[in-house]
This record gives structure tokens, C-alpha cells and sequence, in this order.
């Protein structure tokens, strides 16, 4: 199956996956209220997605396949993606250096590989443009495709946002939106549409 972890098998589905991922996509997109500039954070076990238990079947193949469709559905939208590299380096993520500069984030020094990293992060890494490692992040919705526990890197207050994919190749998935915290009491207004 994997040498050291990584896998070198042909994943014969991958026209699957990617269409999965464009309905969770477009489902998460109509749950949310993303504007220009928003982070989208993908976090994706490639492993899990070929069915196999997280870090123990880094597929280069299915990370490229998921990272080039989470890509393009951004880059349609006006959104930045922000990967989350796992296998060590889960609090780091790899964005554009334009998203890392527009919403000042903290640059860290790391080059995500299949085995620290992971394979999602590492595609991003090799095929965004301008791509940076950054450490933490506030973004305005989430994927978690696999249980890579995304949840740090959303900005407060996440509300899950349920799609009708509920699996990406055999990996769970997972999503989520934010919103605006409610402060003050009892006689505070809110906005209906910041909730």
C-alpha cells in the first residue's frame, strides 16, 4: 500500500473527488456571506480521502487533484484559500503572500513535504503563485475534509454549515462559517444579517 507513509498507487477516482468537493464548495458558499478577500481554510487528510487512516497514505496525486479544484473555485469567487499543513506542522498554513500581506499575517519559515506537511499543503506550496507559510489565521469559513481539525484557524464564532456531501472519497467532511460575536445584554439590537 505505502512505503513509509506515502503512497505511490494510481487513485483511479479522481474526477469523483473533485466533483464532491465542488458540491461541498458551492454548498458552503451559498451557506455563508463571503466577500472579496475573505480566507477560505481547507484542511485535507489525503490519506483519509483513499481510505486509509490520517498519516499513513500521503497521496502527492489526490493533495494536487483537491488543491487545483479548491484553487479555482477561490480564485472564481475572489476568496483566498489557505491550506493547513498537517503531519507536524498543523498550525502552519500555506496562503498567497497577497493574502498574507492584505490581511497582515504572520510569515513562519517552513516548506511543507508529503510527510510534514502533507500532501494538500504541499501541492499549494509548489503551485500557487506567490505561496508563504503562515502560523495562524482568521478565517471566515472552513473545510475539513478527513477530521484535520481545522477549527483554530477560524475566526470566532464558528457555525457548522451542513452539506449534502458528507464525504470526500472515503475521508468525513466538515464545514463551517462565521460570524460576527454577540456582545452587550439584554438591550442590545443586533444585526440580522451578521448572525
Amino acid at each position: 500500500m505505502s512505503v513509509n507513509g506515502i503512497s505511490h498507487k494510481k487513485y483511479e477516482h479522481l474526477e469523483e473527488i473533485q466533483a464532491q468537493l465542488q458540491t461541498v464548495m458551492e454548498e458552503l458558499w451559498e451557506a455563508t456571506q463571503l466577500e472579496q478577500g475573505d480566507i477560505l481554510v481547507v484542511g485535507c487528510s489525503s490519506s483519509e480521502v483513499a481510505g486509509g487512516q490520517i498519516g499513513t497514505y500521503s497521496s502527492e496525486e489526490i493533495g494536487l487533484c483537491l488543491f487545483q479544484s479548491a484553487q479555482t473555485f477561490c480564485r472564481k469567487k475572489g476568496i483566498y484559500l489557505a491550506c493547513q499543513c498537517c503531519e507536524h506542522l498543523n498550525r502552519s498554513l500555506i496562503v498567497e503572500k497577497a493574502c498574507m500581506k492584505e490581511h497582515r499575517l504572520v510569515r513562519v519559515n517552513v516548506v511543507p513535504q508529503l510527510k510534514a506537511g502533507g500532501a494538500f499543503a504541499t501541492a499549494a506550496y509548489h503551485f500557487m503563485k506567490e505561496p508563504v507559510a503562515v502560523e495562524q489565521l482568521q478565517a471566515q469559513a472552513g473545510i475539513d475534509i478527513g477530521d484535520t481539525l481545522i477549527g483554530m484557524h477560524l475566526a470566532a464564532v464558528a457555525v457548522p454549515v451542513c452539506t449534502s456531501q458528507k464525504v470526500i472519497g472515503e475521508a468525513h467532511v466538515v464545514c463551517a462559517r462565521t460570524r460576527a460575536k454577540y456582545v452587550g445584554g439584554i438591550r442590545a439590537a443586533y444585526e440580522e444579517s451578521l448572525g
